[in-house]
């Protein structure tokens, strides 16, 4: 799934670069749309007290994204087990193939109460 940004003064650092820590909010974007494009609520399964969180992150900055760029923020999930889910994220800028910045994302499923718990079978079947 490609998802468009384009890049905002506001996400930029005092050299009009991209401040690393924004990729992390597209990634985040890139997984919500994801969800959103297999038909899965996600404040349907926090009523139901089934969460995701973050497990890890892996980030390679490979080249500088800049103020005004329209990038696209491909998402893939690589990988689902009884309680986490693996996204692979990639951004290039619109209209090129040169891989900007790449990363993995791993979530875990927790209830109200942080500790891990299965991820639900419908979900899997969507998902997987």
């Amino acid at each position: 799934m490609l998802l468009p940004i384009r890049i905002y003064y506001e996400d930029t650092d005092c050299g009009n670069v991209v401040y690393y820590a924004n990729y992390l909010r597209y990634f985040d974007r890139g997984r919500t749309e994801f969800f959103r494009g297999k038909g899965i609520s996600l404040p349907d399964l926090h009523d139901r007290g089934i969460l995701f969180v973050v497990a890890k992150v892996e980030v390679e900055y490979l080249a500088p994204c800049r103020y005004n760029d329209l990038l696209l923020l491909d998402t893939q999930l690589i990988d689902v087990s009884r309680v986490t889910m693996t996204f692979r994220h990639s951004i290039r800028r619109e209209g090129s193939d040169k891989e900007l910045v790449r990363g993995t994302v791993v979530l875990a499923s927790v209830g109200r109460d942080g500790r891990p718990i299965r991820m639900p079978e419908e979900m899997k079947r969507v998902v997987g």
